[in-house]
């Protein structure tokens, strides 16, 4: 039993032809479901953790990195899907090109990625849901709104809403593709409208003293547990590593490439196109939001203890413009929902897809035939997101996912280039330009932001890694697919 084996191109176009899940998702489709999963995790959850403890107002220049970075890999994605349109995203470019150790490897780090993503979504829903309430004249104890490592008081307590949001889009999901996509559309929509408003109508009240230093000198930040090294230039860069969860939208797109009307070449355009609408709204955002408010106030245990998880409608409420906080946290809360929606469908894919070649235990891959979703995929998997949602706080959740994220990037940028050698003449209905240099650019890039993450997010990834391949080696390995089709 090699842990190099690959599956076979021919093997992946058989998988396509037999699929039960239904193909109803277009080019645009496709382009809305990237921006919905990338607006929302950027804007209106890390903005606020980024500016206080990395970057200050130079956020803008870590979303600038970041969305560099992600240029490189949304080229490889781009090739890899007109090649492989095929559940599974990273997981299965690397199954198809560089080894099945190496496709598992990255499949459990999209855990990281996407459940770790839809956990923190659900954690700063929680916190525009709460401003919403109180808005309203509605205060929801602190024990029921809080995990335990930030519940000031004693006793028990869990963020209850995060909890509830999540097992509310599992239930979207389990109905259908078709209908979660409609809604996601709708959402999308009224999101574009909210960030423009805000780009529009936040220019108004830049205070442009909030931009001076507009590169804050490199300190330490000393919170309840822990110190953290910010600003300056390895602000910047750190700021970028930790933001970049936000851009996960662009790959979510490639794990629909199975419900997609014409994967081949509606998925690359979708990828591309997404990426830098939101890339551009993301650094006017950044701007704006820094302008209004002071980098500093986003302090958790300062002034405004919760406008880190709300950054966008706090900006609105201390320039004393109440009003258009309202739009804001109306927009987010209804927003968020399609990050989190995306973020639990892409993460179900890759499930589907490592559970078809028999790396992970069945149950994953069944598909319901009245909805054409996974939907016991989606139960267990919402049960766990929606459990750890609870009891976690935000910012070990954002560092974590955006390990998980670059993990894949480095490894689709080394993979698109391994298929290019090897098979030179396969179907590409779109090739990277000057591959070498763009792979080599986004290996290089994606590592060194990995690199900057804090220490603890690298710690517990790396650990998380480590369980990965014992897990592979005590179930995968044994029960993979292409083993027992080889030992036949």
């Amino acid at each position: 039993m090699s842990i190099w084996r690959v599956k076979p191109v021919s093997a992946f176009e058989a998988d396509m032809k037999k699929s039960e899940l239904k193909k109803v998702l277009g080019k645009w489709s496709l382009t809305a479901i990237g921006v919905g999963a990338i607006i929302g995790g950027g804007i209106f959850v890390l903005t606020g953790t980024g500016a206080y403890y990395h970057a200050g107002p130079a956020l803008a220049i870590s979303f600038i990195i970041a969305g560099v970075a992600c240029v490189f890999a949304a080229l490889c994605y781009s090739e890899f899907a007109s090649i492989l349109p095929v559940e599974g995203s990273a997981y299965a470019y690397a199954y198809g090109t560089i080894g099945e150790i190496f496709a598992w490897i990255i499949g459990w780090g999209l855990i990281l990625e996407y459940a770790m993503g839809s956990m923190t979504v659900a954690v700063s829903w929680s916190g525009y849901f709460n401003k919403l309430l109180k808005m309203f004249g509605i205060k929801l104890p602190e024990w029921l709104t809080a995990d335990p490592a930030s519940y000031t008081g004693e006793g028990f307590s869990m963020n209850l809403p995060a909890f509830l949001i999540v097992l509310f889009v599992i239930s979207i999901l389990i109905k259908g593709t078709s209908s979660a996509a409609k809604a996601n559309n709708m959402i999308v929509i009224l999101k574009v409208s909210a960030i423009i408003f805000v780009i529009i109508a936040g220019a108004f009240f830049i205070n442009v003293e909030n931009w001076t230093p507009f590169i804050p000198e490199a300190t330490q930040i000393v919170d309840k547990t822990s110190t953290h090294e910010a600003y300056g230039i390895t602000g910047i860069v750190s700021g970028a590593a930790a933001i970049f969860f936000a851009y996960v939208g662009f790959d979510a797109v490639s794990t629909q490439a199975g419900e997609a009307k014409n994967p081949k070449k509606d998925v690359p355009f979708a990828i591309i196109a997404s990426l830098l609408i939101c890339t551009i709204l993301y650094i006017l955002v950044s701007l704006v939001l820094t302008g209004m408010m002071n980098y500093k106030d986003f302090n958790p245990l300062g002034q405004y203890p919760d406008a880190i998880k709300a950054p966008v409608a706090y900006a609105f409420d201390i320039a004393g413009q109440a009003w258009a906080g309202y739009i804001i946290t109306i927009a987010a809360t209804i927003g968020l929902i399609s990050v989190l929606m995306v973020m639990i469908m892409g993460q179900s894919r890759i499930f589907l897809g490592m559970s078809k070649d028999g790396l992970i235990p069945q149950v994953f891959s069944r598909i319901n035939p009245i909805s054409g979703t996974p939907k016991t995929n989606l139960m267990i998997l919402g049960g766990i997101i929606a459990t750890v949602a609870a009891f976690t706080p935000i910012n070990k959740l954002a560092d974590m996912t955006s390990f998980g994220t670059l993990f894949a990037f480095t490894m689709v940028c080394i993979a698109v280039w391994v298929l290019r050698v090897k098979q030179p003449n396969i179907e590409r209905t779109f090739k990277v330009p000057a591959l070498p240099v763009i792979a080599v650019c986004g290996i290089l890039i994606n590592t060194y932001l990995m690199i900057n993450l804090s220490k603890d997010a690298q710690l517990l990834s790396l650990g998380w890694l480590v369980i990965g391949v014992f897990v592979y080696f005590l179930y995968g390995m044994r029960n993979a697919k292409l083993g027992k089709e080889k030992a036949e």
